[in-house]
């Protein structure tokens, strides 16, 4: 495997965040690490793997976002590399949750909640196009947000042998399996194959659009019932239909909790789900600005109340 062969870049490499993930994981790593994770070339050089799991690196992985369909008008470019690949994985998805804006809709005594793409599979699109991404020329994935579509790419296309069919079907043969073995680790991936299933629960084959050299996933927006994609589009929510909030999926989570239990605190949700503490602030902070949930009585001893969708 090339990411086990290639010497790094640079051989000065820490692993902190690294440490500290296995330790969160009740797994912390010993004296021996390096050897155990596969970290050395054959003349005990680190290799382009720990290269990517290293605090400090060369590896750039942006999010993009664009005002339209194509690539004319960019509105946003994040940098979530330069950090160990664990580290860059949860931020890229963290950003794409947030992005997952959800329409609730009130139509008499019906609500329907409808998210820009499927959480699910946008969660193991990304995880596979870091796992299986070629990363010999330390070419990384790519995630870009467009108004009608979310489009994942990774470099290297299918493995030499493998059919689309075989893919979609739940056959696995990872590209990196040093990779595919931290990231199990760190639970981000179950067995071979099980996340492909999970995509194609919500989504067709034709997500995929693939080439010798690049890997695509391409998840278009659900659409509301009069046809407009997630308010993307013309951008006037409240203005095309009057009933509609758009809440994002962190934000639509942190309400179910506070519906479970309106007194919960903030560290509580954290625990409850898989959202960082800075995300589930942003959320509260949100929800109230939008008037959805509203503080009652002190921080300590008070409680939530959910103004709307309660």
């Amino acid at each position: 495997n090339n990411v086990r062969v290639i010497e790094a870049p640079r051989q000065d490499l820490t692993f902190t965040q690294l440490k500290i993930y296995y330790e969160e994981h009740d797994k912390p790593l010993n004296e021996q690490f390096a050897s155990s994770l596969e970290f050395y070339t054959p003349e005990r050089k680190y290799n382009i793997l720990a290269y990517l799991f290293a605090d400090q690196n060369g590896a750039s992985i942006k999010v993009a976002k664009y005002r339209g369909t194509d690539k004319v008008d960019l509105i946003e470019n994040e940098e979530y590399g330069y950090c160990s690949l664990l580290k860059a994985t949860d931020r890229v998805l963290d950003k794409l949750h947030i992005e997952n804006r959800i329409f609730t809709k009130i139509t008499g005594k019906f609500r329907k909640e409808v998210p820009m793409y499927d959480a699910v599979a946008m969660h193991e699109a990304v995880i596979n196009a870091f796992v299986h991404n070629d990363y010999s020329d330390l070419m990384t994935p790519v995630f870009e947000l467009f108004s009608n579509r979310l489009e994942i790419t990774s470099y290297g296309g299918l493995i030499d042998g493998m059919t689309k069919d075989e893919l979609t079907s739940g056959t696995s043969r990872p590209r990196n399996r040093e990779i595919m073995r931290i990231y199990k680790d760190m639970e981000l991936v179950e067995q071979l194959g099980s996340g492909m299933n999970r995509m194609m629960k919500s989504y067709k084959p034709d997500i995929f659009k693939i080439s010798p050299n690049f890997f695509h996933v391409v998840l278009y927006y659900n659409r509301v019932d009069d046809g407009t994609i997630n308010g993307t589009i013309n951008g006037t929510i409240n203005g095309t239909l009057k009933s509609e909030i758009e809440i994002s999926e962190p934000e639509r989570i942190v309400l179910e909790e506070i519906k479970k239990d309106p007194g919960i605190t903030m560290d509580a949700i954290v625990l409850n789900t898989d959202l960082s503490r800075r995300t589930v602030a942003r959320a509260i902070k949100t929800l109230t600005e939008k008037q959805v949930i509203a503080r009652i009585g002190s921080k300590k001893t008070g409680c939530w109340k959910i103004e709307r969708f309660g």
